[in-house]
């Protein structure tokens, strides 16, 4: 992705305030192949770039003024979305398959982004893998799950435990799985192109937008999925933005901003779901 590695390097450093985590910070800022700034660096240096991805002993967040995104399973918005947010009865949870009952799809993401959605479903009971190709949010993710993995929350220990992170492209992940490994659910959550100015933009999308770039090649992804998934493919949309790959889906679960595109091959039995939960 030489495009995106082009436009990290010019809006981004990678920060260490404290003098312990300068090693994680160098090592990270090489993965990258961006600056490293180091904790004694004067403000006007660090002013001169739009995006810090800021290291310290709390973990890695990516801050533009005083905004600041980080991958926090334990507490905030997933931790009250997890307890009070209506567990099946989720759009997301009936888009994928989970219903009253044993029914517990595996589920493959191929968009992870900051894994809401999918902490929602490990919630639930469901293994998922996540892929996420962009080296930055990958980082970020990767940070949060170690985090949670290492949390004095036992429930949420054994969330992050079913989900499994991968940094690849999903289309290449799809193409090598092997017929005994393919998910019962495939989930996909593209970036859409933003094509107007609005408030209800989240600003860990317009930061994402900026530094990594809409899913322009997204469309690739649903006929793959549709070979793939045991069951159904799930996309997720903004609610009137067009079909991915200007495919019609069979059932649309809509929302006030998005909609879920549902497109089932089999009937989904609690059985045969269940036989690989094993």
């Amino acid at each position: 992705m030489p495009e995106c590695e082009s436009r990290l390097s010019s809006a981004l450093a990678v920060w260490s305030s404290q003098a312990s985590c300068l090693v994680r910070a160098t090592s990270i800022a090489d993965k990258l192949s961006v600056p490293l700034l180091a904790a004694g660096e004067p403000e006007s240096l660090r002013s001169s770039f739009p995006f810090l991805l800021h290291v310290d002993e709390k973990g890695v967040a990516l801050r533009q003024g005083k905004s600041e995104i980080a991958v926090d399973f334990t507490s905030g918005a997933n931790h009250h979305r997890r307890l009070h947010g209506g567990g099946r009865g989720q759009s997301v949870a009936r888009a994928i398959g989970l219903k009253s009952g044993n029914i517990v799809p595996s589920v493959l993401d191929c968009t992870a982004g900051l894994a809401r959605d999918a902490f929602v479903l490990a919630s639930l009971g469901c293994s998922i893998q996540l892929c996420e190709r962009s080296p930055l949010v990958h980082l970020l993710l990767q940070d949060g799950l170690l985090r949670a993995s290492a949390s004095e929350d036992i429930a949420v220990r054994a969330i992050v435990n079913r989900m499994q992170l991968l940094s690849l492209d999903a289309r290449e992940h799809m193409a090598v799985l092997p017929d005994h490994a393919r998910p019962d659910v495939i989930y996909l959550d593209p970036m859409f192109p933003e094509k107007r100015k609005s408030a209800a933009v989240k600003k860990d999308m317009a930061a994402f937008h900026t530094l990594v770039g809409a899913d322009e090649d997204a469309d690739a992804l649903l006929p793959l999925a549709l070979k793939v998934a045991r069951y159904r493919v799930v996309v997720k949309r903004p609610r009137h933005a067009p079909h991915l790959d200007n495919c019609k889906p069979d059932l649309v679960i809509a929302g006030e901003s998005t909609r879920f595109d549902i497109y089932p091959l089999r009937s989904m039995g609690a059985t045969s779901c269940d036989k690989r939960q094993d």
